[in-house]
C-alpha cells in the first residue's frame, strides 16, 4: 500500500448517540469518531480524500460528510483495499456516496456475519468433545477460522462455521477431516458467489453507475442488495441439498453393489 497508512492505534469511537453528535468537530472530534489518527485524516485530507474544512480563523470545522468519507475508508482498507484502489473509487463517486455505501457495507455485515468470538484454548477443544490439540488449533488458523491470541485464548473468526463443524466432530468424523473439507467449500462458494455477484453487477448495478449514481435510485439499489441476499443463500442451500442428497443415494448404490458383488452365489457372505 502507498501513501498513509491506517493506523490500528487510535482512539475508542465515542459513545454517545450520533443524533446528538454536533453537526461539525474540529480534526481532533472528527479522528476520534472516525477511529483515525489525527495525521491520518489529514494525510486522507492532503490526497483530496475529503473534501477542505470550513475555515474559522485559523480552525477548519469538519461536517457529518467528512466523518462518513472516513469512516468509509477505514473499513475499505479494513477489508484489504489498498489505499491506492480506494482514492480512485472515491474521486470517481459523488461526495454523498459515502453514507450509501456505508447502508451497504451494513447489510453486508449484518445480521449474517458473525461477530468474532474469544475464548480459552480448553473450550475450543470442548466444542468438538476432543481433547486440547495444538496441531487441531494451528490447522484452524491455516485455514483462516480462528486466529491466536496472546495467552491461552484463541478468536473465532467465523463461530457459525467452527461451531457447526465442531458438532460434526461430535457425530464421529475425524477434525482434520472436517477441517480439511472448509478449503474445498471455500472454493466452490467463492466460484459461485462471484458469478452470482458478476451477473448483478452488469444487470442491476451498472446500469446504476452509468447514470452516475443517482440520488433518487439509491434506496432501490439498496433494498436489492438487501433482497438478493436471503434469495441467494436459499437457493444456495437448496441446490446443495438437492446435490447431497443424490450424493449419498449414489454413494449408498455403490455399497450396495460392491456387497453384491463380493457375496457368493447362492450363499451367505
Amino acid at each position: 500500500m502507498t501513501g498513509a497508512a491506517y493506523d490500528s492505534t487510535m482512539p475508542a469511537e465515542p459513545t454517545s448517540a450520533e443524533e446528538t453528535a454536533p453537526q461539525e468537530y474540529t480534526v481532533d472530534e472528527l479522528a476520534a469518531r472516525a477511529q483515525m489518527t489525527v495525521r491520518n485524516v489529514r494525510a486522507y485530507a492532503g490526497r483530496g480524500l475529503i473534501e477542505a474544512p470550513r475555515l474559522a480563523g485559523r480552525t477548519g470545522y469538519y461536517n457529518r460528510e467528512h466523518l462518513q468519507r472516513l469512516q468509509l475508508i477505514r473499513q475499505l482498507l479494513e477489508r484489504g483495499f489498498t489505499l491506492a484502489a480506494i482514492e480512485k473509487a472515491i474521486q470517481s463517486t459523488p461526495q454523498g456516496a459515502a453514507a450509501h455505501t456505508l447502508d451497504l457495507m451494513a447489510i453486508l455485515d449484518l445480521p449474517e456475519a458473525d461477530e468474532a468470538e474469544i475464548m480459552p484454548r480448553d473450550d475450543l477443544a470442548a466444542l468438538a468433545g476432543v481433547a486440547r490439540d495444538s496441531t487441531l488449533v494451528d490447522s484452524l488458523v491455516e485455514v483462516g477460522l480462528v486466529e491466536t491470541l496472546e495467552g491461552d485464548r484463541v478468536r473465532l473468526v467465523e463461530p457459525a462455521v467452527v461451531r457447526a463443524g465442531a458438532a460434526a466432530v461430535t457425530m464421529g468424523l475425524r477434525p482434520e477431516t472436517v477441517i480439511g473439507l472448509f478449503p474445498t467449500l471455500q472454493h466452490h462458494l467463492r466460484a459461485i458467489t462471484d458469478t452470482f455477484v458478476r451477473d448483478v453487477a452488469a444487470e442491476l448495478i451498472q446500469p446504476f453507475v452509468d447514470a452516475g449514481f443517482p440520488e433518487d435510485q439509491w434506496e432501490h439499489i439498496i433494498a436489492l442488495v438487501d433482497g438478493l441476499l436471503p434469495i441467494a443463500s436459499q437457493v444456495t442451500l437448496g441446490v446443495f441439498r438437492s446435490e447431497f442428497r443424490q450424493s449419498i443415494d449414489a454413494e449408498i448404490g455403490e455399497q450396495i453393489t460392491g456387497l453384491a458383488a463380493r457375496r457368493p452365489e447362492g450363499g451367505v457372505a
